[in-house]
This record gives structure tokens, sequence and C-alpha cells, in this order.
């Protein structure tokens, strides 16, 4: 199983499609793409990188699940899986009330509920080739293909509810800005809860680890206080902060306690020290994405060569 991936956020199509040429030329194992509700479609930008790599392995993280039928998103898996057999890990979630309610007009009532019929739907017939559901939110009756890919699914999760519900029906659970020990204490615990209900083995969690490359821990820290300003400002991500013991402070900001903990930066040396006791400690697997500092493109290369690095020790 791989152990450590690098994501981003696609700019546009040609830069993400040749920042996974070099992740795949630096021999970088899984690359991550992040999408916005209304973003690059990254399935589409993983089926341009399939024709110029050869081993590197797609991940999504994640598919705003709402955005399409079940049946859809299956679709274009089963064109990327025949392009690139094996690569690809599929990575859905909710996405937010923000974007599904106040841009789509979805009703945004109940995110999980909705997204456990998605999963219900997506992952028989990705594995089994079939599947017939008739569900409060979908309909996919007697659906049948040919040569199921077998692609593993994996949602997105911030809090309990949905660690619990990967645990029970998914490949796995994909987090982001999740302090580590609130991922071990409160997020592996919830995975195996929703795992042992279902009578299965607990599936991997794949921690997100934001990265800089640089020393000057104030500037690391400016710049890190700037850049997820959103987050901070989000209701949910507040409340996980404030879950995982570094609630904001009064006036609604990132404090350094958040930070000390969140971030990995330093000297080259020092970040792969600091991935390796992460997983040491017993996350399974992590997802890296770059904070930059000062030039991104530079940035961007030392860091897929680190985690290159650190794949292979």
């Amino acid at each position: 199983m791989p152990r450590i991936g690098f994501a981003f956020v696609p700019q546009t199509p040609a830069q993400a499609v040749d920042l996974i040429g070099r992740a795949d030329a630096a021999g970088v194992e899984t690359v991550w793409t992040v999408m916005g509700a209304v973003g690059i479609d990254t399935i589409t930008l993983f089926a341009a990188a399939a024709e110029r790599t050869d081993r590197v392995r797609f991940g999504t993280a994640i598919v705003p699940a709402f955005t399409r039928h079940p049946l859809g998103l299956v679709t274009q898996v089963v064109a990327l899986e025949g392009l690139a057999p094996g690569r690809l890990r599929l990575g859905i979630g909710t996405a937010h009330a923000r974007t599904m309610a106040d841009v789509f007009g979805f009703d945004f009532s109940r995110p999980l509920a909705q997204l456990r019929e998605y999963v219900e739907i997506v992952r028989p017939l990705l594995q089994t080739g079939a599947v017939d559901h008739q569900g409060a939110f979908y309909t996919a009756r007697n659906v049948k293909i040919a040569d199921p890919p077998g692609t593993p699914v994996l949602i997105s999760a911030l809090r309990a509810p949905a660690f619990e519900l990967a645990g029970e029906l998914t490949d796995g659970a994909i987090s982001w800005l999740c302090p580590p020990g609130y991922l071990l204490r409160q997020a592996i615990p919830a995975l195996a809860a929703g795992a042992d209900r279902a009578g299965r083995p607990r599936p991997p969690l794949i921690a997100h680890v934001p990265v800089a490359l640089s020393a000057d821990q104030s500037a690391v820290y400016a710049a890190a206080k700037e850049q997820l300003a959103g987050y901070a400002a989000a209701p949910f991500y507040a409340r996980m902060f404030a879950d995982a013991g570094h609630p904001l402070d009064a006036e609604g900001r990132i404090t350094d306690g958040l930070l000390d903990v969140l971030l990995v930066h330093g000297t080259p040396a020092e970040i792969a020290d600091g991935l390796r006791r992460r997983l040491a400690g017993g996350l399974d697997e992590l997802m890296v994405s770059l904070l930059p500092m000062a030039d991104r493109g530079s940035e961007e290369e030392a860091l897929l060569e680190l985690l290159a690095d650190v794949g292979r020790g």
C-alpha cells in the first residue's frame, strides 16, 4: 500500500497535467487532486495525464459527489481505468453547504445520508459490476457494467460520523487539515467502530499534511495563517479544531498551537523526518500539500523529490 503522496489544487489543465508528469518522473507514489464544486474536473485531467505517465497513481481528494449522478461518475471512472488500469483511487465527498446549497441550490439537510446512498451505488458497481438501488436520493435500477475495474472508493471525513461511515462502507477515509493527535484519538477509533459494525477490517486513513520548505517559523506561520484563513471561517472546520483541542482565538483565527501540530516545515531533512515520524506514530498514509513561501515552482520540485525519497525509504 502506498504510504505517501502529493496533493494539489489544479490551477489550469496544462499546469495540472505537467505537474502530474513531473511527479511521475520524480517517483512520487500518488498524486491527489483537490477539486472545488465548480473547479476543474480532475477525472478529465487524469485521463490526459494517463497518456503522459507510466506509474504514478491518481487519487481524487475529492470529487464533490453531489455535482453528478453516481452512475455518471462511474462512467468517467470506467473510461479512466481503461486508460490507466489499476491506478485510480476514487475519493468522493459531500463538499460544503455554501457551495451545494448556495451555488447549486441543492437540499443539503442530510449530506451524510446522501453520501451513504452515493457510495452504495458507486462502490458495488465498480467492484462487482452490478447494482440495484432505489433510495431517498438516487435511483440505479438493475444496472450492470462489463469488466468492473475494482476501483477503491474513499470518502472525505472531518468528524466522527463521517469516519464511521468510511469504516463501514468504503476503502478508506481522507482527512484535510486535521491534527495528527485528533486523527489518532478520535478519527481512527471512529473508523474502526464503523468497520467493526460491518464485520470488516478497518480501511486506511489518508492524513493530510501541509508542508513549508522554510526553517523560518515566524514566516511560515504568517503565511499559513493567511493561506488557511478560509478554513478558519468555515464553522465545520472551527468545530473540528475545537474538538482537536485547538479552538480558534478570540478573533476567529488559527492559533500558533494548532500550527505547531499541523504543519511540517524546515530543511528537507527536517521535513523528511517529520513525515516519517507521522507514519511511525500510527497514521496509515500521508497526503502532503505545499504551503508555498517564495517560489512555488522550485518548492514544488524540491517537495516532489523529497516525497519520492521518503516513499522509497
